[in-house]
């Protein structure tokens, strides 16, 4: 058996992946850094509460901006900083796991910029969703989640676009989003249902979409789909 001495003992991660990826970790250590005492930070009410207050996006806040034209301004961040705090460690974890492993096949499929983009995207479509499609929702929204079903909505669009090429039947690309939806549901059926599934679903949909925007053939396979409606 051959064996390549020369190969990482990693499979190589696309840079991009990790700009999004590490801050995500960072602030999980620095939670556990300062919870066993190596980080003093946060005061009395303890770093990860500190950050929940900090980063986590609040519906009613984005409704009042919404009514006031975008005002206070400084709160608009809140939209992007909510994948960064999560509820524990297992959470942070099973989020980060999901994230790298998705964002490793989508980052080598589509160019640093695009993967920006469909990460951008459903983070913020997430922040939506959430936002405002629940009238009178007050519970605040953290964690990566639904940038990670943005990243599953763009590994279902390249195996569409792989089934498609090879003229088979494109409905089996949505097996993984029809796995997740139906985890969700025995979830909640043990555990109790809460609204993060909308701004879950909020980031599969948009992942999908924008990548017939943002691949390298995407846009050209949307426009020949049209063309044949």
């Amino acid at each position: 058996m051959d064996t390549d001495h020369n190969a990482p003992p990693l499979n190589p991660v696309p840079w991009i992946v990790w700009v999004f990826f590490l801050p995500i970790v960072g602030v999980e250590l620095a939670v556990q850094l300062q919870s066993v005492g190596l980080m003093h930070a946060g005061g009395d009410m303890g770093l990860r509460q500190a950050m929940f207050q900090k980063l986590a996006l609040i519906p009613e806040v984005l409704r009042r901006e919404w009514e006031t034209g975008g005002h206070p301004v400084e709160e608009l961040y809140r939209v992007l900083s909510y994948p960064l705090v999560h509820a524990g460690f297992s959470d942070t974890l099973f989020a980060a796991v999901l994230f790298l492993a998705l964002g490793k096949k989508v980052g080598e499929a589509f160019s640093p910029l695009g993967f920006a983009v469909i990460v951008l995207a459903s983070t913020i479509a997430g922040a939506l969703a959430y936002g405002f499609l629940v009238p009178e929702l007050k519970s605040s929204l953290i964690g990566a989640y639904p940038t990670v079903y943005g990243l599953i909505g763009a590994l279902t669009y390249l195996l569409y676009a792989d089934l498609d090429r090879e003229g088979d039947n494109r409905l089996w690309a949505f097996r993984m989003i029809g796995f997740m939806l139906g985890a969700q549901l025995i979830y909640a059926a043990i555990f109790g249902t809460n609204w993060t599934w909308i701004a879950e679903l909020a980031g599969c949909v948009t992942g999908f979409g924008f990548s017939f925007a943002v691949s390298p053939v995407g846009f050209r396979q949307l426009r020949n789909w049209l063309r044949h409606r």
